[in-house]
């Protein structure tokens, strides 16, 4: 049974940092490719940040400069850096694999940021 369990998100004044943490079981995780997911209210869930096995990343043009992925194969973890938040980062974010596997979502972690 796969599971993808989310944490890190919290409130935060505008400027601030988060570290988000992604925890995989069930799978191999060494051998997928993953991705941070968010979802706004209102809006379609889209990609923030991707990184392959082999330690490639990607971003989503709104984030770029600003958060970094990471992955920690030992752990079975992805991580998602945050700093200098605004306000339109506001969103529930979640983990999947890369391509995404609609059985893999968790519930996701509330991100706030204020103004």
């Amino acid at each position: 049974q796969v599971q993808l369990v989310e944490s890190g998100g919290g409130l935060v004044q505008a400027g601030g940092s988060l570290r988000l943490s992604c925890r995989a079981s069930g799978i191999i995780f060494s051998a997928y490719s993953m991705g941070w997911y968010r979802q706004a209210p209102g809006k379609q869930r889209e990609l923030v940040a991707g990184i392959t096995s082999g330690g490639s990343t990607n971003y989503a043009d709104s984030v770029k400069g600003r958060f970094t992925i990471s992955r920690d194969n030992a752990k079975n973890t992805v991580y998602l850096q945050m700093n200098s938040l605004k306000p339109e980062d506001t969103a529930v974010y979640f983990c999947n694999t890369r391509p995404i596997r609609t059985a893999y979502w968790g519930q996701g972690t509330q991100v706030t940021v204020s103004s």
